[in-house]
């Protein structure tokens, strides 16, 4: 939830301003924060436990077959 939570607060607030320092960033954060928890609502799940146990396996079924074919991400064989 942790996750899902910055990546709410960088789509909403930070990921389409221009901030120039640290402490703008600083404070964009905090006016996010303020903002939220004047109504806070509570995170649902919107997926069962199930689906979401399928997904993994997917995904790392997926990854494994990469893996096995020699898959690298510099593209010539050689590990990072």
């Amino acid at each position: 939830m942790v996750e899902r939570f910055f990546g709410l607060i960088t789509e909403d607030r930070i990921r389409h301003s221009v901030l120039k320092s640290v402490a703008e960033l600083e404070a964009a954060i905090l006016e996010y924060l303020d903002h939220h928890n004047a109504d806070p609502k509570p995170f649902a799940w919107t997926a069962s436990p199930g689906d979401i146990l399928e997904k993994v396996a997917r995904g790392r079924q997926a990854l494994e077959s990469l893996h096995q074919s020699g898959f690298t991400l510099t593209g010539n064989g050689k590990p990072l």
